[in-house]
């Protein structure tokens, strides 16, 4: 079985060390722990890694468009692949979780999230794996949108390193052990 794996983010640099992109912070690990670097897809829609993962074969990717038109690039990588949605896990921010914490799950709605949204429209179903990584809530009455285009703060920068590893674990869990296992262990 082949998975692929679809970190969620914006790209370029403006972007790079913002909240809404730690799906490609969680791809970066797992492609390091792969002993690969990202290139263009043929489709040149994303950016993608192949090869082995704790013993699974794996494809990573992230599209090459802003996150809130992830769609095509995912719909192109599952066509590419001859995947199908539950080959699937896309691993991006989630502000309904605290800083720090960890949910897999399988399907459900994109409950606001733009990059969700765009892949259930792409596949016509919301049926994937999902590894949602917690980022909090903005303070105050700070908009999400500023909020999630934002650095992370000091406090969460000494963090990140360290959940960014657990959710990389997770996936790895996911692809190895299944989704039951994986949240027992990681949704917390």
């Amino acid at each position: 079985m082949t998975w692929l794996v679809v970190g969620l983010g914006n790209p370029g640099p403006t972007y790079a060390a913002t909240r809404h992109n730690v799906g490609y912070l969680v791809t970066d690990v797992l492609a390091a722990r792969m002993g690969g670097r990202f290139k263009a897809h043929t489709s040149r829609l994303a950016d993608v890694v192949e090869g082995r993962l704790v013993g699974e074969r794996v494809v990573l990717g992230r599209c090459r468009s802003y996150m809130n038109e992830s769609g095509g690039g995912v719909k192109a990588l599952l066509s590419y692949y001859d995947l199908e949605p539950a080959e699937l896990v896309v691993v991006h921010d989630e502000l309904d979780i605290d800083f720090g914490a960890l949910r897999f799950k399988l399907g459900g709605g994109d409950n606001g999230h733009n990059g969700l949204r765009s892949i259930r429209q792409s596949l016509g179903t919301g049926d994937f794996h999902r590894a949602r990584v917690g980022i909090g809530r903005p303070p105050g009455r700070q908009s999400v949108h500023d909020f999630v285009l934002k650095p992370w703060s000091s406090t969460e920068r000494k963090e990140l390193d360290v959940n960014v590893e657990e959710a990389a674990d997770g996936v790895e869990s996911l692809i190895t052990q299944g989704l039951e296992r994986t949240q027992s262990a990681f949704n917390s």
